[in-house]
């Protein structure tokens, strides 16, 4: 799908403030509410734009530890990384799952309430999924940056 000038405006002010009425993102973007509507749902329809939606500050709900895992899987296993994957998905402090070519075959982002808690993540659930070659865990200290706009 072709993004003009036009839709590059409506995508800013909508990374910039989803939550406005779009009549006052219209505005902002120098369009009509109309041509605002319409583009959007073209957007929308052409899988530019998949969705508006409410993030969760999961701080707010008492998780205060943040820890990458990074994993080598056992190879020789014909289905690692699918059962890996699996089983991970299925394991609530999990929050990303991502897969890499390199030394690093899967990296989870886990979170927990507290260093306790984070323990007994990791004992109980972590370590118990399979074909584990080799995890190296790296705490989130300080977020430097975090934006999930694009640069338009």
């Amino acid at each position: 799908m072709q993004v003009d000038d036009t839709d590059r405006r409506i995508l800013r002010q909508l990374q910039a403030d989803p939550d406005a009425p779009f009549s006052d993102l219209s505005e902002r973007a120098g369009v009509t509410p109309a041509t605002f509507t319409r583009r959007v749902e073209r957007m929308r329809a052409g899988g530019v734009i998949r969705a508006i939606r409410e993030e969760i500050d999961w701080h707010a709900l008492g998780y205060s530890v943040e820890v990458s895992l990074r994993f080598t899987l056992d190879k020789t296993a014909p289905r690692a990384f699918d059962e890996f994957i699996a089983a991970a998905r299925e394991v609530p402090e999990v929050i990303s799952i991502g897969t890499f070519l390199g030394q690093v075959d899967v990296r989870l982002l886990v979170i927990a309430r507290d260093l306790p808690d984070y323990q007994r993540v990791y004992r109980d659930k972590i370590l118990t999924l399979p074909h584990i070659s080799d995890i190296e865990a790296l705490m989130h200290v300080a977020k430097v940056k975090d934006r999930h706009a694009v640069p338009l």
